[in-house]
């Protein structure tokens, strides 16, 4: 099991290269060309949330994604450290129409990655959460059966 681990500070820029360094690893691993847009398109809407959630929460610490290349699957990992409030709680000093607003948006995103791939496992709590997303590989040319 081969994995690469990328860190990367909460900024919107930074969100493009882990689109294309996944990508890459993606294409290595053995993913389906076919489906390396969908591989694109998933990481930099989970890597553009975990941004937006250490932005908004003021957190300093990089975004965390993991790309693990495993025997017939490919997964990537993107991790936030920003502390996932229960639902139906406030933060303090929150304004009630704040938290609604980011959970909008945070489940539009998730929706997108939803779409986006088949197999997805979505955690989070106090002290950060991540999306971790699944692809199946296929075996290079000449070692096919």
């Amino acid at each position: 099991m081969a994995t690469v681990e990328l860190r990367f500070s909460a900024l919107p820029e930074h969100v493009r290269t882990a689109r294309l360094v996944a990508a890459a690893v993606a294409r290595r691993a053995g993913v389906d060309e076919a489906v390396l847009d969908e591989v694109r398109l998933a990481v930099g809407e989970a890597c553009s949330r975990a941004v937006g959630l250490h932005r908004v929460g003021g957190i300093s610490a990089p975004v965390k994604v993991l790309l693990i290349e495993e025997e017939k699957q490919f997964s990537i990992e993107v991790g936030d450290e920003a502390p996932h409030a229960v639902p139906g709680e406030r933060a303090p000093g929150e304004m009630p129409g704040d938290a609604d607003a980011e959970t909008e948006e945070d489940e539009m995103g998730l929706a997108v990655i939803s779409g986006l791939v088949d197999d997805v496992e979505v955690s989070a709590g106090e002290h950060g959460g991540s999306i971790r997303m699944r692809w199946p590989t296929v075996p290079p040319a000449g070692l096919l059966a």
